[in-house]
């Protein structure tokens, strides 16, 4: 049985008010925390290289590459172990990974990370949900140094200060907010199943003709293969509109109503919309090749195209057409950092069927999308609930009495 309070009594530490039995310790103490050093052992085979760039808040959402021992990257020298955090060095950029299983096993990570190991388990776990709040972020920020590049050094993390509930309670606190990372989880792999099967019905009908086989084909010069006679070959910008964003500012998770997307997601909520609908939203800069359905209200960055389609039942055969066929590598025109243009993505060819073709396959996939949608919705509920619970576990101004 779930069971929580209100917090009434507090006493006053030097990063503020806790509750009374809870204590107040440097990163540098190691009857707590250890600050794990560079350097990694030796290792067979391959492991996936992740640097800062590879992760997003909590999600990884990049591998930079596959790397042996003897040919790996300079900055390839931190080894994830056992009941340890890490969080990335430098100002402004919260990113944070836990050491498990598979990160243990399979990855190595940039020195860009910084490596935090607990002595119990329970104060690892803890640990990944404290360095998340925007509190500690803030905190954590006004120990950084250096004149080029300002990150956080191992010296300057020990002194560091983090709270730390009795062990019971920063068990209590971790299960709470990792039910909702489970169910956040479960409801990505639905849609990544989902997604995957109206994938592979979109490359029967519109790449391999499963269906069509036995009408008659005519070659297309511009796409260079041959496709089902009646068939035309357009543009993206022949079938929808398309805007880029622009510089927004985030507020609090529980203040926020609408969905803020940037190129790896939701980046947070703001309190007004730029957009309203079926949209496709795909990265202009710093991050390409992720593309993203989204629907209802929402407003987009300005690292982000969204495109628009003219008609409803266009919307998810553009969807797959734009993921599955356009080489977004071979689009980029940036130099210190990766860039598309409007102008390259919408003049992008694109098969295009007689309508009565799309619209059956529109109904065949739409409970497909529908569902995928409905975990979207309810994917961002859950995790405003989660950043809005957050602050208040770790601070002790709620607390977990029992699980």
């Amino acid at each position: 049985m779930l069971r929580f309070r209100w917090e009434t009594e507090f006493k006053e530490t030097e990063i503020g008010e806790i509750p009374r039995e809870w204590e107040v310790r440097k990163l540098g103490d190691n009857r707590f925390f250890k600050i794990l050093p560079s350097g990694i052992k030796e290792f067979e085979g391959f492991k996936e290289y992740l640097s800062t760039s590879s992760v997003e808040g909590s999600e990884i959402v990049k591998i930079e590459e596959v790397i042996t021992y003897d040919k790996r990257p300079s900055r390839a020298n931190m080894q994830p172990v056992e009941n340890s955090v890490w969080l990335a060095r430098m100002i402004n950029s919260p990113k944070f990974l836990k050491a498990n299983k598979d990160l243990i096993e399979n990855k190595i990570l940039s020195t860009g990370f910084l490596g935090i190991q607990t002595k119990a388990k329970e104060t690892c776990d803890y640990l990944f949900y404290y360095i998340q709040t925007r509190e500690f972020q803030e905190y954590k920020d006004a120990f950084v140094t250096g004149a080029v590049q300002e990150s956080l050094t191992n010296e300057s993390a020990k002194d560091l200060l983090v709270i730390i509930p009795p062990l019971p309670e920063q068990s209590r606190i971790a299960t709470v907010l990792s039910w909702f990372d489970d169910l956040i989880e479960v409801k990505k792999r639905q849609n990544e199943i989902l997604e995957k099967t109206a994938m592979a019905i979109f490359k029967s009908w519109f790449i391999d003709f499963e269906p069509f086989r036995d009408g008659e084909f005519v070659y297309s010069e511009e796409l260079g293969k041959e496709i089902p006679k009646g068939w035309e070959v357009k543009r993206i910008i022949d079938l929808s509109g398309i805007v880029s964003g622009r510089g927004r500012y985030l507020i609090e998770a529980s203040e926020g109503i609408y969905p803020l997307w940037g190129a790896n997601g939701v980046l947070g909520y703001i309190d007004n919309y730029d957009l309203e609908g079926f949209s496709i939203i795909t990265g202009r800069v710093g991050t390409l090749g992720n593309v993203f359905l989204v629907e209802g209200k929402f407003a987009i960055s300005d690292n982000v195209l969204c495109i628009i389609p003219h008609q409803d039942f266009w919307v998810f055969f553009l969807f797959l057409w734009i993921k599955s066929q356009i080489d977004f590598e071979s689009l980029n025109v940036g130099t210190s950092q990766p860039l598309i243009t409007k102008t390259a993505l919408v003049n992008q060819p694109l098969i295009f069927p007689p309508s009565p073709i799309l619209q059956s396959f529109h109904s065949l996939i739409e409970p497909l999308f529908q569902k995928i949608i409905l975990n979207q919705k309810q994917i961002m509920t859950l995790r405003k609930i989660r950043d809005t619970l957050l602050p208040l576990l770790v601070f002790g101004k709620l607390r977990v009495e029992e699980v």
